[in-house]
């Protein structure tokens, strides 16, 4: 019989809610696993979401005081949502009290608050996980099985980018991901957090970077606490500054000599959530695109001389984790559905006594490649990524 595991939510907006639902059906898609979660407290500063989210999902208990999860001893896992100017002091308190850790990105604001994270959890020797969730698409971890089986040959081409327009919009309100102080990095931490870590385990480690950043949008609606999320729109009233970069570009050059340019924006037009990557090697290639995350386009020339173009393949029992969701080809995943995926790596990783990828060794690394972007920004040169200092 399956063991419980104590969970314990901070920050109830939407990744909040998410995470929750998600708990409760990964022991539904995953019978193997040996751990299942009870979630025993939500908390969140605005009273009304905590309370909404017990009733919703059934925890035991409700707060609005996030160091109240961390005491309560029934709590194993401490799942972070809250805004990232608290992820540091969550994480070390957790830490300190021996919580396995689950944070979503970017972790920290900040580079150097990223490895403060980092050393916090590894000093502890506590699990992590960080929600790279796009990583765990069935198709891109058939991607990643086709490349490592060097079926595309060398690798020497990668371009990634996330293009999401929710703030395309200038009335969209000033949420903290548009302020530094509470956010740190913008687009930078926001959205480029996941073209960085797909492209690092699609093709291997950054060795080098030369980028630029821009504000389209310097002022925005204020907000009012507690109401709605970033995707909301309110005409009218105060305005406030925008303190972080809405766009980032990039050329990158990696380890194993693939060359590459990675590139976010999120005030731009017409595309939605255009995570996407495409990789061209000396046998192959492959593309994908998560608004169309069921599909990927395939190029295997050497393998079927019945043609020379690309093929489209859909996702289907025979690819990672479909199966666990429906056994019907062509019968698509969603968004929750990666996250239940998640969740089921971290438990597991849990339950095995192991470390997970992604965990917050894979997001300092991100920092490192996000360290030297910043670099560029001021040099306007090259800059090398520093994977070697380690924060004590």
């Amino acid at each position: 019989m399956a063991e419980t595991i104590g969970v314990g939510v901070i920050g109830m907006g939407w990744m909040g809610i998410v995470h929750s639902r998600c708990y409760l059906r990964v022991g539904q898609h995953f019978p193997d696993l040996n751990l299942r979660p009870r979630l025993i407290i939500c908390a969140d500063e605005v009273a009304d979401r905590s309370r909404e989210a017990k009733d919703r999902f059934g925890f035991e208990r409700q707060t609005s005081n996030w160091q109240e999860v961390i005491a309560d001893p029934d709590v194993e896992i401490v799942n972070i949502a809250a805004p990232n100017s608290m992820h540091l002091e969550i994480v070390q308190a957790a830490a300190e009290a021996g919580k396995h850790i689950f944070c979503e990105k970017p972790v920290g604001r900040n580079p150097q608050e990223t490895a403060d994270i980092e050393y916090a959890a590894r000093r502890a020797d506590v699990r992590t996980c960080v929600g790279y969730n796009y990583r765990w698409a069935p198709l891109v971890q058939y991607a990643r099985q086709l490349i490592q089986e060097g079926r595309l040959g060398q690798i020497t081409h990668y371009r990634g980018r996330f293009f999401a327009g929710y703030a395309s919009n200038p009335h969209a309100v000033l949420s903290w991901r548009f302020q530094r102080e509470l956010s740190g990095l913008g687009t930078l931490g926001d959205l480029m957090s996941h073209v960085i870590d797909m492209a690092q385990m699609i093709v291997g480690s950054v060795k080098q970077a030369v980028s630029n950043s821009e504000t389209f949008v310097p002022q925005r609606p204020l907000s009012i606490p507690g109401k709605g999320t970033h995707f909301t729109v309110q005409k009218g009233g105060a305005v406030g500054q925008v303190t972080n970069e809405d766009y980032v570009g990039s050329l990158v050059q990696f380890t194993n000599g693939a060359q590459g340019t990675l590139e976010a924006c999120r005030i731009i037009s017409g595309l939605k959530c255009q995570m996407a990557f495409e990789v061209n090697g000396t046998e192959g290639a492959l593309n994908w695109d998560f608004e169309r995350m069921n599909e990927l386009d395939l190029y295997l020339p050497n393998e079927n001389d019945s043609h020379d173009g690309y093929v489209r393949v859909l996702s289907g029992p025979e690819h990672p984790y479909h199966l666990q969701f429906n056994p019907a080809p062509g019968t698509g995943l969603g968004y929750d559905d990666l996250k239940v995926i998640e969740n089921y790596n971290f438990l597991k990783a849990i339950e095995l006594g192991k470390q997970m990828r992604p965990g917050f060794a894979e997001a300092l690394s991100v920092a490192r490649v996000q360290a030297a972007m910043q670099d560029s920004w001021g040099s306007e040169k090259w800059e090398i990524v520093d994977y070697e200092s380690v924060a004590e």
